[in-house]
């Protein structure tokens, strides 16, 4: 994916979304090709089956499939540059004693500048390993 999107040699980053930063479908930022990131945005989803850490950032920009723009793209590159800088990291599942079912959950309230909805994340493990 990052040979198919010219982003072997770019620099990795630490973290998957700016600082601060609001997506939105309004602004005044250079359109972008659609199929492009469309293409793009559509590979990171399929990588989400095995990259977990990558599924908010890439549901978000899912959201803006039919309107985006420069920031949106670059965001979906800034992903890309997360992933190149984690290729070597894995899941380790070790050997639990304790099957405790443990869940947490996180939310923002009216986060979207485009129509003020609120956006909820929940995660679930039984033991060691997460399974929602």
């Amino acid at each position: 994916m990052l040979n198919k999107y010219s982003m072997l040699n770019c620099k990795a980053t630490s973290t998957l979304i700016a600082i601060r930063e609001k997506l939105s479908s309004q602004g005044d930022f250079k359109k972008v090709d659609d199929t492009t990131y469309r293409s793009l945005v559509g590979c990171l989803l399929y990588l989400i089956a095995t990259r977990l850490d990558i599924m908010f950032p890439v549901s978000l920009l899912s959201g803006f499939m039919y309107y985006c723009n420069m920031k949106h793209h670059q965001a979906a590159k800034r992903v890309l540059r997360y992933i190149k800088g984690t290729l070597s990291y894995g899941m380790k599942f070790t050997k639990t004693n304790s099957m405790k079912l443990l869940g947490y959950a996180d939310s923002d309230w009216a986060g979207s500048i485009d129509d003020m909805k609120s956006t909820l994340g929940y995660l679930f493990t039984l033991g060691s390993t997460i399974f929602c």
